[in-house]
C-alpha cells in the first residue's frame, strides 16, 4: 500500500485520468465500475469522488450520479476572469520579494517555451509555460493565493487547448511571456500586474464571441494554457 490508504490511491488513479482526458468531459463515474476495474471496494471510491467533486472536477447530482464536470464556454470564461484577478495579484506580489534565483526559473522557463516554439513542440510549450505560471504564483509567497490558484487551473487545465485555438500563433504569448519577464526584473509591480493581465486577457475576448457551438467542437484534451 505504500503508506498510503486506498482513498489516496483511488483518488491519484481518478485524478490523473480526469486531468489526462481519458475520463473526459461528461464521462459517467459508476462506483460499482470503478471499483470492479481498481479491484476495490465501493467505499474508497465513494470517498475519492467526494475529494474530486469538493476540487470541482466531478459533479455529484441525485438520480444521475457522478460524471466528470462539464465547463461551458461561459463558466470558462468566468474562470478565466477569475485567473486573470489571482495572476496579476501574485505578479506584484512577487515582484517585491522576487530574489535573483527566482527571476532565473522564469528566465529558463521562457527559454524553455522559445525553444519548444521554434521546434513546433505544442505539447512541451504547454508544460514549460505551465510552470512558469505556476512558479510566479508560487513566487507571490501568499499560501491562501497558491491554493485557489491551483485548484482553479486543475479545473480549467482539460480546456486549455481551446484558448490556444482562440489565441492563435505561440510567438504572440512568448511575446507577452518577456513582457512580464522585464516587469518583473524592474521590480515593478504594477507593470507586472499589467502585464499579466494583458496575457490571461486576450483569449477571453475571443472567448466571448466564439458561439457556444464552436466553443464545444474545440479539442479541450490537452493540459496547459498559452
Amino acid at each position: 500500500m505504500e503508506n498510503r490508504t486506498l482513498r489516496e490511491r483511488v483518488y491519484e488513479i481518478l485524478h490523473e485520468d480526469i486531468l489526462s482526458g481519458h475520463l473526459p468531459p461528461g464521462a459517467e463515474l459508476s462506483e460499482v465500475a470503478l471499483a470492479e476495474r481498481l479491484g476495490v471496494s465501493r467505499g474508497p471510491i465513494r470517498e475519492a469522488l467526494g475529494l474530486l467533486c469538493a476540487q470541482g472536477l466531478v459533479t455529484m447530482q441525485p438520480r444521475r450520479g457522478a460524471y466528470v464536470s462539464v465547463l461551458s464556454r461561459r463558466e470558462f470564461l468566468e474562470a478565466y476572469q477569475v485567473r486573470e484577478a489571482l495572476e496579476a495579484l501574485a505578479a506584484r506580489l512577487a515582484s517585491a520579494r522576487l530574489q535573483d534565483p527566482e527571476l532565473a526559473t522564469l528566465e529558463a522557463l521562457h527559454e524553455e517555451m522559445c525553444a519548444a516554439v521554434a521546434d513546433r513542440a505544442v505539447q512541451r510549450f504547454f508544460d514549460a509555460n505551465q510552470r512558469f505560471h505556476l512558479s510566479l504564483v508560487a513566487f507571490s509567497g501568499n499560501g491562501r493565493l497558491i491554493e485557489i490558484h491551483a485548484q482553479l487551473v486543475q479545473r480549467m487545465g482539460r480546456y486549455m487547448a481551446r484558448s490556444l485555438g482562440l489565441r492563435g500563433n505561440l510567438e504572440r504569448s512568448l511575446g507577452e511571456h518577456e513582457e512580464i519577464i522585464d516587469a518583473l526584473r524592474a521590480r515593478d509591480g504594477e507593470r507586472a500586474a499589467a502585464a499579466v493581465g494583458h496575457h490571461i486577457h486576450v483569449p477571453q475576448t475571443e472567448i466571448e464571441l466564439t458561439p457556444d457551438e464552436v466553443f464545444d467542437e474545440l479539442d479541450g484534451a490537452a493540459v496547459g494554457s498559452p
